[in-house]
């Protein structure tokens, strides 16, 4: 199954019915672009789906060692402020932030661009998407993202206010000071 996009800039979906597409039809991942495209994402094959769990693992491993926000999976939608909904395969918040958020903000959608964002490419997804969704975060205010593509065993970090950073074959990232003490073997994921 391929990704489907669908044009939907006649029909205007409002949050609140963009929130119940998604919960009446659970089987299916979806997103919204700032357009107001929908996007149906197929499921992740077993190899995907492994890797992405791996990478949620150890951001949220690091994450219970210092205590300093919270880690969300691919099923999170996150409403951005250009008014894109858009789930990465692993995101984090830094708990002031996310507690700042009232609880129903936090239980449907949160209108929160998250800090921290991982893109892993797939098999199946076409590069040149997965950038545009990238540089969409940067644009949200995230504010360090990491795009990991096996196929070509590249890494592109993208950071705000910089130009994109292409590493080849890289062995370790680190989360900088964001993320302070985390670091990333990437060996499983290249």
């Amino acid at each position: 199954m391929t990704l489907l996009t669908l044009n939907l800039d006649t029909v205007h979906l409002s949050d609140e019915q963009f929130y119940q597409l998604c919960q009446n039809n659970r089987e299916f991942q979806f997103e919204r672009t700032a357009k107001g495209e929908l996007i149906i994402m197929p499921p992740v094959g077993g190899e995907s789906g492994n890797r992405e769990a791996d990478l949620i693992i150890d951001l949220g491993i690091w994450n219970r060692q210092t205590d300093l926000g919270f880690t969300f999976s691919s099923s999170t939608v996150f409403k951005l402020p250009n008014g894109a909904d858009r789930s990465p395969d692993v995101a984090w918040i830094q708990k002031e932030r996310w507690q700042a958020l009232t609880p129903e903000q936090r239980r449907k959608f949160p209108p929160i661009a998250p800090d921290f964002v991982i893109e892993l490419r797939s098999a199946t997804d076409d590069l040149e998407m997965l950038r545009d969704k990238m540089r969409e975060y940067i644009d949200a205010g995230v504010q360090l993202g990491w795009l990991i593509n096996p196929q070509q065993q590249q890494v592109e970090i993208y950071h705000q206010g910089q130009d994109v950073e292409v590493r080849n074959l890289p062995t370790e990232l680190s989360g900088e000071n964001l993320l302070p003490g985390f670091s990333l073997s990437l060996s499983p994921y290249l």
